[in-house]
């Protein structure tokens, strides 16, 4: 599977009073795997940068007089993203912007979802975690990933901080399942070797939730069904078919 993990900046918040696209980073995962096979263009918006944006993410007018308009690489993102799933964080914001700049082009072009799916992680955040903060900065306190560097926002940057947060939002510990060959020789020199069970072990007890155990569950359910308007997802009879 190829997912893109799309990240834009931009001159303000509404492409709708004409503000424009600055910045595009991406980052391409197949199999959950970065390839290194990334996207990333700076852009001339044809307009000033306030300066409200650049003590955003630091962008200037001057740094972006020489960079090539949206026109000028299109065709090559349009075709980087063919197919894929794009992975993106508060994705209304990202693909407003993206489909405005390609409404400029003129007719035939299309939008974005005309080339890719989107999954808004912002949304799958909300599911998992209602009723607490989801900006990219809490997913990372959250996931324990590694932000330290992000002084100023930035789209390749904030793109790869997004595929860490998304794999591990999505995957939890499969990595520790997923050892390559090269890889489990090498968890094996540091003397973490991979022991493989016998298959004629015996079968592991099922420990039943006791009363009191089932009480305290329900009542935590009845808190996050409080907390998220009733979106409690361990209620919903699909979910809980799936367990």
């Amino acid at each position: 599977m190829r997912q893109i993990v799309l990240d834009t900046e931009t001159t303000g918040l509404e492409w709708s009073q004409g503000d424009r696209v600055i910045e595009i980073g991406c980052v391409e995962l197949v199999d959950r795997r970065p390839t290194g096979n990334n996207f990333h263009q700076y852009l001339n918006p044809d307009r000033e940068v306030p300066q409200e944006a650049v003590e955003v993410h630091g962008i200037t007018n001057d740094f972006l007089a020489d960079k090539p308009r949206f026109h000028e690489v299109a065709e090559r993102f349009v075709e980087y993203i063919r197919g894929s799933e794009l992975v993106i964080h508060n994705a209304a914001f990202d693909v407003g912007f993206l489909d405005y700049e390609l409404s400029r082009l003129g007719r035939g072009w299309g939008r974005v979802e005309d080339f890719a799916s989107v999954l808004d992680t912002l949304l799958l955040a909300r599911q998992r975690h209602p009723g607490q903060r989801n900006s990219l900065d809490a997913l990372c306190k959250r996931y324990d990933v590694d932000n330290t560097q992000r002084e100023l926002h930035g789209a390749l940057l904030d793109a790869r901080i997004l595929a860490d947060v998304y794999l591990a939002m999505t995957g939890g510990q499969k990595a520790l399942f997923t050892l390559d060959e090269e890889e489990a020789q090498a968890h094996e020199g540091e003397g973490g070797g991979i022991r493989r069970l016998p298959s004629d072990r015996p079968r592991l007890a099922v420990v039943r939730a006791g009363e009191a155990e089932r009480r305290a569950h329900e009542a935590l359910l009845d808190r996050i069904d409080k907390a998220s308007g009733g979106g409690c997802r361990w209620r919903r009879p699909e979910v809980a078919g799936d367990a």
